[in-house]
C-alpha cells in the first residue's frame, strides 16, 4: 500500500505543473503577438497625453505669472521686457534729501534728480553706467546725477572700493570722485573681485590724489562707516539690489535703457 500512494503522489504533481505552465506561455505568446497590433494606437495616445500635460503646464504658468509678483533681491537688474515702460515700484519709505555732501554730477538746481544706489562690482551697474551718462548728456542741465554707495554683500570687493572713491573724493574733489568711479567701471571685469584692491592706491594717483595720503586714509577705514549709512538708507527705502535709481523719489529698478528713463524724465519735466 505504501508504494502505490507514493506512485499516485508522484504522478499527480507533474500534469499539474504541466497544466499550469501551458497557459502561462500561451498567454504571454499571445500578449506579446496581439501588442503589436496595439502599438499604434499606443503611439497616439501617448501623444495626446503629453499634448494635454504641455497645455496644462502652459496654463499654470500663465496663471502664476497673471498675479503681478514683484521682482525679488535676485532680480533688481533685469531690464523690463517694455523698452519705453520703467520698472517702477512703490518705494517702502523716502531717500534721504539730497545735500551739498552728496557726489552729484551736472546742474545742482535741475529740476529733475536723479539718485542711483550703485555697486562699483555690480556687471549691471556697470552696463547701466553709460545709460547715466547719456541721459546727462541728452537732458543737459535740466537733470543732474547723484551717486551713492550699495555694495552688494556678495561682491566681496565693493566695500572697499565703496570706501575708497570717499577718499578720492576727501582729497581730490567732486570731479576727482566721479573721473574715479568711471575709471573703474571701465576697467573691473565685475562679479566681486573684478577690481583687484591692490590698484584702487595707483587709480587715485591717476586721477590727480596724492597715493600716500589716498593710501593712508583707505586703510583707516574711515568712511566704513558712511558706506554702511547709505545702504541702510537705500534699504529702507525699498532698495535690495543694484542699480536701483530714484527718480524725483519714484524707484526704478535694474539697469534699464535709455528710452525707459526719457519716459519718467519727460513726466517730471512737463509737471
Amino acid at each position: 500500500m505504501p508504494r502505490a500512494v507514493k506512485k499516485l503522489t508522484t504522478e499527480t504533481k507533474e500534469p499539474i505543473k504541466t497544466r499550469i505552465k501551458i497557459p502561462i506561455e500561451f498567454s504571454l505568446q499571445k500578449f506579446f503577438q496581439d501588442s503589436k497590433s496595439y502599438t499604434p494606437i499606443l503611439l497616439v495616445l501617448l501623444l495626446v497625453a503629453s499634448f494635454l500635460l504641455g497645455a496644462l503646464t502652459t496654463k499654470l504658468a500663465t496663471s502664476q505669472n497673471s498675479t503681478g509678483n514683484p521682482q525679488t533681491a535676485t532680480q533688481p537688474n533685469t531690464p523690463a521686457a517694455a523698452p519705453n515702460v520703467p520698472n517702477q515700484q512703490a518705494p517702502a519709505g523716502k531717500i534721504k534729501p539730497v545735500t551739498d555732501k552728496d557726489h552729484i554730477r551736472g546742474n545742482k538746481n535741475a529740476k529733475v534728480a536723479i539718485v542711483e544706489y550703485s555697486d562699483l562690482e555690480c556687471p549691471f551697474c556697470q552696463r547701466f553706467h553709460p545709460t547715466m551718462k547719456e541721459i546727462l548728456q541728452t537732458y543737459g542741465d535740466k537733470v543732474n546725477w547723484v551717486y551713492r554707495h550699495f555694495p552688494l554683500s556678495f561682491h566681496a570687493n565693493a566695500q572697499k572700493e565703496s570706501e575708497a572713491t570717499e577718499c578720492v573724493a576727501e582729497l581730490g574733489g567732486n570731479d576727482a570722485f566721479w573721473n574715479y568711479v568711471d575709471k573703474i567701471f571701465e576697467r573691473t571685469t565685475s562679479n566681486g573681485t573684478g577690481f583687484a584692491l591692490d590698484k584702487l592706491g595707483p587709480l587715485a594717483a591717476e586721477v590727480g590724489v596724492n597715493q600716500g595720503q589716498f593710501q593712508s586714509c583707505f586703510d583707516s577705514g574711515k568712511y566704513t562707516k558712511l558706506v554702511e549709512e547709505q545702504i541702510a538708507d537705500g534699504t529702507q527705502a525699498g532698495v535690495s539690489g543694484t542699480p536701483s535709481t530714484f527718480v524725483n523719489g519714484q524707484i526704478v529698478v535694474g539697469a534699464q535703457s535709455f528710452a525707459s528713463f526719457k519716459t519718467i524724465i519727460d513726466q517730471e519735466l512737463s509737471k
